[in-house]
């Protein structure tokens, strides 16, 4: 590992595409990694102090005292005395610039002071109850079960629908095959705005509004994936399938045993395109669903933002835990996404 990261181009010495290269990598990995890390610390923020500003990076929480007489904990701060020095007390309530606190060395005393001359005191503090409580007081794992329905099966019938159709238009010459290709890559032109409506007629046409086959069936199919695949399947040579042909091999046997399992980099790479954009997807599942039971993650994260008030700390903890299976399948498949993307075209 310490020999790959300290190769250079110029032997011996640091060149300056050394250089840009690794200020270009430091950039992009903080570029991407700071506000993933960002929203991981604030999962476990109490709610006060995520709408906290100036905002901190790590979770904190106010100290609390507990006083005589106080049924609850105050708030802990700190006075600033007029000749100097500075002494822990309890914050009873404030009202404008003028605060009412009082000594926990003399609990039945209570004085008012000007609130900027108190400080608020803070400690490390993770609020585990940011994971907890969603868990009992929503529907969450009715979304999460949701969600991987849509997500697996959309995959499963992706790759399957946009293989065949790569197979169909890499291996089989007919006439029109170039145009129905760039007919399909004219697509990618086409914003999802453009054909919400017609979309959503033949969903609400095949009676399957407000259920989850609807919003599968009208994402299986993608110009992106048969692209992807198509691209690869050129470079699989055509002697392989003229040999299974002579042994009297079907054509569905060829694209089954041969082909898909010499497509695995590019199906592993369109396995993690779909997961992501199924997973993420939150605009057609809106339109599509509207029975809370089958909401999928996304629109069930919706549900924390009421009309005045944003529940923060349960939306960042669930985009979280929401965040945990892509990258667990990244993970998995990561060593493909080279391979297949750098083969795609390669004739």
């Amino acid at each position: 590992m310490t020999r790959f990261l300290t190769r250079t181009r110029a032997k011996g010495r640091m060149d300056i595409t050394d250089i840009l290269t690794w200020v270009w990598l430091i950039l992009g990995t903080a570029v991407i990694a700071i506000p993933i890390g960002w929203a991981i610390l604030s999962s476990v923020k109490p709610e006060a102090e995520i709408n906290s500003f100036p905002p901190t990076f790590l979770p904190r929480a106010a100290q609390e005292l507990v006083i005589e007489g106080y049924d609850k904990p105050l708030p802990a701060y700190s006075l600033d005395e007029e000749g100097g020095g500075a002494r822990l007390v309890g914050l009873v309530r404030r009202i404008g610039l003028v605060a009412t606190v009082v000594d926990p060395a003399a609990p039945g005393e209570r004085f008012k002071v000007e609130a900027e001359r108190l400080t608020k005191q803070t400690e490390l503090h993770a609020q585990w109850s940011n994971y907890t409580d969603p868990l009992e007081r929503f529907a969450f794992m009715t979304y999460l079960r949701n969600s991987v329905f849509v997500t697996a099966v959309a995959t499963i019938m992706t790759l399957l629908l946009n293989s065949m159709a790569a197979f169909a238009l890499s291996k089989y010459r007919f006439r029109g095959s170039n145009t129905i290709f760039v007919l399909i890559l004219s697509t990618l032109m086409l914003p999802l705005s453009v054909i919400m409506v017609p979309a959503f007629m033949v969903i609400v046409g095949l009676n399957l509004a407000d259920n989850l086959w609807g919003v599968i069936f009208s994402t299986v199919a993608t110009p992106t994936g048969v692209f992807l695949l198509r691209q690869y399947m050129l470079t699989i040579p055509d002697d392989l399938i003229e040999a299974a042909r002579v042994d009297a091999a079907s054509e569905f046997r060829i694209y089954w045993r041969i082909i898909l399992p010499l497509s695995a980099p590019a199906l592993a790479v369109l396995a993690i395109f779909s997961v992501i954009w199924r997973w993420n997807d939150f605009l057609w599942p809106l339109i599509v669903l509207s029975s809370p039971e089958n909401y999928t993650l996304q629109l069930g994260l919706n549900a924390f933002q009421g009309q005045f008030t944003v529940q923060w700390h349960y939306i960042l903890a669930m985009t979280v835990v929401a965040l945990l299976p892509v990258t667990v399948i990244f993970l998995f498949l990561q060593k493909y996404i080279t391979e297949g993307v750098a083969s795609t075209g390669v004739k």
